[in-house]
């Protein structure tokens, strides 16, 4: 057999790889330094990252913006139909109230003789369903008999001389009425000076 021709540093090769039982490793070449073309490249890319970054919060900032806009927008537009909603009924109720006053008129002077007809007992049960439908609305009834005079709750038709003290309302001559906060007919009242 013919075996090629050996050489010393071939055959320390040899026995080193034979007695560590692995393959040689592979010469290691330094890394090449980037190129000038290559760093202008990088920066370019760099760059162009950043600035997708940037573009890319103010989308999100944007679509924050936007959600916070259709969150006010629905809050406000919620408002206004409940505002909308609450004007109405007071509209309607405001209608009702000289109704109810009629009523109450009637009832109250009703002779003893008849109190007990069932054409007076119907007619006090329509008058009860009436107050009912202003008490379901939230309805209250101003009755300031004994109070200090309010303007905005009262209307002063009338002053007499007492002797309770000034700005006592010391009669009421028609019941007002408030809903929440909304006047819908001030208490028109008799008032001591």
């Amino acid at each position: 057999m013919n075996e090629p021709p050996v050489n010393e540093a071939n055959a320390a090769e040899a026995q080193a790889e034979m007695q560590d039982g692995q393959n040689p490793a592979p010469e290691q070449t330094p890394p090449e330094k980037p190129s000038a073309s290559m760093n202008d490249r990088i920066k370019a890319e760099m760059a162009e990252l950043m600035e997708q970054a940037a573009q890319a919060q103010d989308y999100l900032l944007g679509w924050q913006r936007e959600r916070a806009e259709f969150a006010n927008y629905k809050r406000r537009i919620e408002q206004q139909q409940k505002d909308s909603y609450a004007n109405a009924s007071g509209d309607v109720l405001k209608k009702l109230i000289p109704v109810i006053d009629d009523f109450d008129r009637a009832l109250g002077s009703i002779p003893d003789d008849i109190k007990t007809n069932p054409w007076v007992s119907g007619t006090s049960m329509i008058q009860r369903k009436m107050t009912k439908i202003l008490d379901d609305f939230g309805v209250t009834v101003i009755d300031p008999a004994g109070q200090l005079f309010d303007p905005n709750l009262h209307e002063a038709v009338t002053t007499q001389e007492s002797d309770q003290e000034s700005g006592t309302v010391l009669e009421v001559l028609q019941k007002g009425y408030q809903m929440g906060d909304r006047l819908l007919r001030p208490a028109l009242v008799k008032v001591a000076r």
